[in-house]
């Protein structure tokens, strides 16, 4: 199963803050900016790029955002690792035969076109790990 890294998520506090770091000191480019309003979600994101490298900034727009919960139990900092698979519906397969379960409520696709879904984080010491393909790309 072909796999890597396709972005990591970081939550932020203030987005404006976090995205001149990105783009002023590390030399990272703002590719694109909007709002995720969907229940279960509630994200203002950035994406940056910084070579062949996609930071995904992430801001909670509510209290009860997957994104604010973590950061009042983590603070703020590196949320989730994404790993981009060719097909999600193999890659999960493949893994619930190795014995790993996923947070089945956050399977979805985005606006973007992205499917993903996050893995049950006690597998992989407390990381927050996502699986995801872009079947858009594939038409």
């Amino acid at each position: 199963m072909y796999m890597h890294i396709d972005h990591t998520g970081i939550a932020v506090r203030d987005l404006d803050e976090a995205i001149t770091f990105y783009t002023t000191v590390l030399g990272g480019e703002l590719v694109d900016r909007y709002t995720n309003t969907a229940i279960g979600v509630e994200t203002e994101l950035a994406v940056i790029h910084i070579g062949e490298d996609v930071i995904e900034l992430l801001r909670p727009t509510s209290k009860t955002s997957p994104i604010a919960r973590f950061m009042k139990a983590r603070g703020k900092g590196v949320h989730h690792i994404a790993y981009r698979v060719d097909d999600l519906d193999e890659a999960m397969a493949a893994h619930k035969q190795n014995g790993i379960t996923f947070l089945e409520d956050t399977l979805r696709t985005t606006a973007k076109g992205r499917r993903l879904i996050y893995m049950d984080p006690r597998h992989s010491g407390g990381v927050i790990t996502e699986l995801c393909d872009y079947p858009r790309e594939k038409q």
